[in-house]
């Protein structure tokens, strides 16, 4: 399926293949387009179900917290306060993070904390620190061991894992590295679309609330996520490698996945298939989002569009 092509002073310059899914909480697939069973790593598009359990086992998240557990954060002054908090108020700092170190992704908060005289990078600023955090106050509340908190085979990781299949109907193993250490999971369009429908009832509403709240805390505004979830009753949550999934309070979970890993053509898919599922009243709202402007020069030179064809 061509989620979205490039377009640049009037040629086709690339072209996005991928496939895309409507879900609602029975399983019934409302609309779909591509091969929605087609196996990928789910990457940071699980965070709001493993900050979850660890909110179940213990973490004890206020709401501010629970968003950026939930995202991939920018290391922005925020972001990285409200994560030394999480550590802080349980007795730990980031020397127990096990996220690699890195620079603040935005690259606004990056030039900040060079300019303050940071010569190295640092784990805290790691986009995952927020869920690295929660992993670890649950490990706290639990009196779980510490130092192997991102091991498949803890009792924290077994929890997640399981909670991952439940709700996606899709065996999420063997699991796999995610970039940030934490295991990754197995699913499909169909089975993280699912999961994004199940985001919706009572058992994730800390989670659901929290990041429909603070959108900006799960990433950047601006960013197609936070747009999303700021026009719409719902949530967002984007992973490495070009997939998207979105939770509408109604009960309707949907995600897409470009198959070349791309992220750019994510967006311009998640809001045409919004339209085809009858959730139109965003154009102006989302006009930068689904049609995402192409530059050369300083200026606008083209834009991303969708090609729909959805089932």
């Amino acid at each position: 399926m061509i989620l979205a092509t490039v377009t640049r002073s009037g040629l086709v310059e690339s072209i996005h293949y991928g496939a895309i899914a409507a879900i609602d909480t029975s399983g019934t697939v409302v609309a779909s387009e591509g091969d929605i069973d087609r196996e990928f790593f789910v990457r940071s598009a699980a965070k709001p179900f493993q900050a979850t359990v660890s909110q179940e086992l213990g973490a004890d998240l206020v709401p501010e917290q629970m968003a950026v557990a939930c995202g991939s954060h920018r290391g922005q002054p925020v972001h990285v306060e409200l994560v030394r908090s999480m550590l802080a108020q349980v007795g730990l700092d980031e020397s127990y993070l096990q996220c690699p170190p890195s620079w603040p992704a935005a690259p606004t908060a990056q030039r900040r904390v060079v300019a303050s005289g940071y010569g190295e990078q640092r784990r805290i600023w790691h986009n995952c620190s927020g869920k690295h955090a929660a992993m670890l106050r649950a490990c706290v509340a639990q009196g779980w061991s510490l130092d192997d908190y991102l091991d498949p085979t803890h009792p924290l990781q077994q929890a997640v894992l399981e909670t991952m299949s439940e709700i996606g109907g899709h065996d999420p193993g063997p699991v796999g590295v995610d970039g940030c250490g934490a295991p990754v999971f197995r699913g499909t369009v169909r089975s993280l679309a699912a999961a994004f429908a199940h985001l919706s009832k009572p058992r994730f509403s800390h989670a659901w609330t929290s990041m429909h709240r603070y959108p900006a805390l799960t990433c950047d505004q601006g960013e197609p996520p936070a747009e999303l979830a700021t026009a719409f009753n719902a949530v967002a949550k984007a992973g490495a490698e070009g997939s998207l999934g979105v939770s509408l309070h109604e009960g309707i979970g949907l995600a897409v996945k470009a198959w070349d890993g791309s992220s750019r053509p994510t967006g311009p898919a998640m809001t045409a298939m919004l339209r085809r599922i009858g959730r139109a009243g965003y154009s102006v709202q989302l006009g930068s989002v689904e049609r995402p402007a192409v530059y050369g020069g300083g200026r606008q030179v083209g834009e991303i569009s969708t090609r729909e064809n959805f089932s």
